[in-house]
C-alpha cells in the first residue's frame, strides 16, 4: 500500500483521492507499483491545474465570450468532479467557482457597457437625424450636400440599435436626405432653365452687337451698346460652357465699333485743334482793330476776317464759346461805332435816343427791384440770372446815355 497527502493506493490497486467529503475512488492501477499509480494521477491533476490557469488567463486578458468561458469552465468542472486525479481538488473547485464569478461579473460589465454604447449610439443617431432634417431645408447646396454625405459615413460607423428603433431613425434620416436631394434637383433644374433663357437672350444680344460693329452712326450706336450692356447684365449668367464664348463675341463686337469711333474721333480732334489754332489767329487779328479809329477800314477788315473765319471748320466744343466770344466782342464794338456814327449824322435820332434811354432806365430800375425781391426770398439762382440780364441792360443804358450826350454836344 502507498499514499501521499492527497491520495493512496490500497493492496488491491484501487487509487483514492482525499476530499472534504471523504475519500473518493480515482481508479484502479494494475500495471505497476503504487508509487507509479499515484504519480500518474498526480500528473493528471497537474494537467487540470495548467488548464485552469490557462483559462483564467484567457478570461482576464482576452475578449473570450461569457458563453465560451462557461462552456470551458463546465468542461473542467466535470473533470474535477469525476475525481480522476490526485491533488487538492477543492482548491480547483474554488478556483473554478471564482472564475465563474469573474465571468459573470465581466458579462454584466459588458452588458452595461453595451447598454451604455447603445444609449450613446441612439443619442448620436438622433442627433444625426435632427441635423439631417435641418439640412434638408438648407439652400447652401454644396456645403449641405457635403455635410449630409459626412453624416452618412458617421452613421455607418455607429453600432446598430434594436431593429425597430434603428429602422425608424434610418427612415427619418433617409427621408431628410431624399427631401434635400429633391429640392436641390428642382433648384438646379430651375437654374438650368434660367441659364438656358440667359443663353438665348445673350445670343440675341451678341447678334445685334455684331451687326452694329461696323456702324458709323457714332452717337446712337454708342447709346445702343450701353443699352445692350444693361440688358446683358440683367439677363443673368448662361451655362459655363457658353458664357465665356458669348461674352468674348459680345465684347469683341463692341471693341471693333469703339476702336473705329476712337480712330475717327482722334482724326476729328486733331482737325478741330488745328481749326482752333487758325481761329485764334483770326481773333487776334480782329482784336488789333480795336479801338476803332477808322470805321470804314475796320468794317472792311473785319468783313475779310469773318469770311476767312467762316471758311474754317469746327473747333473743340469746350473752346468754342471762348474763341467766338473774342470775335463777338470786336463785332459789337464795330456795331456800336456804326450806331454812334449814325446818331451823329441823323438829327432825327435824338428823339428816339431819348425815348430809348428812358425805356432802358425803366428796365434797369425794374430789374434792380426784381433782384432785391429774389434775394429777399432766398432765390439766389434767380437773383444771379437777373443780375446777368441787368449787366446787359446797364451796358445798353450806358451806351444810350453816351449817345444822348453826343446829341447834346
Amino acid at each position: 500500500m502507498s499514499s501521499d497527502p492527497w491520495g493512496r493506493v490500497d493492496e488491491t490497486g484501487t487509487v483514492y483521492v482525499r476530499t472534504a467529503d471523504g475519500e473518493q475512488v480515482v481508479g484502479s492501477w494494475q500495471a505497476g507499483s503504487p508509487e507509479e499509480a499515484l504519480a500518474y494521477f498526480e500528473r493528471k491533476y497537474e494537467g487540470l491545474v495548467v488548464e485552469i490557469g490557462l483559462l483564467e488567463k484567457r478570461v482576464q486578458t482576452t475578449d473570450l465570450s461569457a458563453k465560451d468561458a462557461r462552456t470551458a469552465i463546465d468542461h473542467l468542472r466535470e473533470q474535477v468532479d469525476a475525481h480522476h486525479a490526485v491533488g487538492d481538488l477543492e482548491t480547483l473547485r474554488a478556483r473554478l467557482d471564482k472564475l465563474v464569478a469573474t465571468v459573470d461579473a465581466r458579462r454584466e460589465e459588458r452588458k452595461a457597457q453595451r447598454a451604455k454604447q447603445t444609449d450613446e449610439a441612439r443619442r448620436s443617431k438622433e442627433d444625426l437625424v435632427a441635423e439631417a432634417e435641418q439640412l434638408a431645408q438648407s439652400d447652401q447646396w454644396r456645403a449641405a450636400g457635403e455635410r449630409l454625405r459626412a453624416l452618412v459615413d458617421t452613421w455607418k460607423g455607429l453600432p446598430r440599435l434594436d431593429r425597430k428603433s434603428d429602422d425608424e431613425l434610418w427612415h427619418r434620416f433617409s427621408h431628410a436626405r431624399s427631401a434635400f436631394s429633391k429640392r436641390r434637383k428642382a433648384h438646379f433644374a430651375q437654374l438650368d432653365a434660367q441659364r438656358e433663357d440667359a443663353r438665348k437672350t445673350k445670343e440675341r444680344l451678341v447678334a445685334e452687337a455684331e451687326s452694329l460693329s461696323d456702324s458709323t452712326d457714332w452717337g446712337p450706336t454708342a447709346a445702343r451698346y450701353r443699352e445692350l450692356m444693361a440688358e446683358w447684365k440683367a439677363a443673368g449668367r448662361a451655362q459655363r460652357e457658353h458664357e465665356d464664348d458669348l461674352w468674348n463675341r459680345f465684347r469683341g463686337a463692341q471693341d471693333v465699333f469703339f476702336a473705329a469711333r476712337s480712330s475717327v474721333f482722334a482724326e476729328r480732334d486733331a482737325e478741330q485743334a488745328e481749326n482752333l489754332k487758325l481761329k485764334e489767329e483770326l481773333a487776334e487779328e480782329a482784336e488789333k482793330l480795336l479801338p476803332i479809329s477808322d470805321l470804314k477800314a475796320a468794317r472792311a477788315a473785319f468783313r475779310s476776317i469773318n469770311e476767312r473765319w467762316e471758311a474754317i471748320g469746327h473747333v473743340p466744343r469746350d473752346a468754342r464759346p471762348r474763341v467766338e466770344g473774342r470775335m463777338h466782342t470786336v463785332d459789337r464794338a464795330i456795331q456800336e461805332a456804326e450806331e454812334a456814327e449814325w446818331r451823329r449824322t441823323n438829327p432825327e435820332a435824338r428823339a428816339r435816343a431819348a425815348g430809348l434811354t428812358g425805356q432802358l432806365q425803366a428796365a434797369v430800375d425794374k430789374l434792380k427791384g426784381q433782384i432785391e425781391q429774389a434775394r429777399a426770398q432766398g432765390n439766389a439762382s434767380k437773383a444771379e440770372k437777373l443780375e446777368r440780364e441787368l449787366e446787359g441792360r446797364q451796358a445798353l443804358l450806358d451806351q444810350a446815355l453816351k449817345g444822348l450826350q453826343e446829341f447834346g454836344g
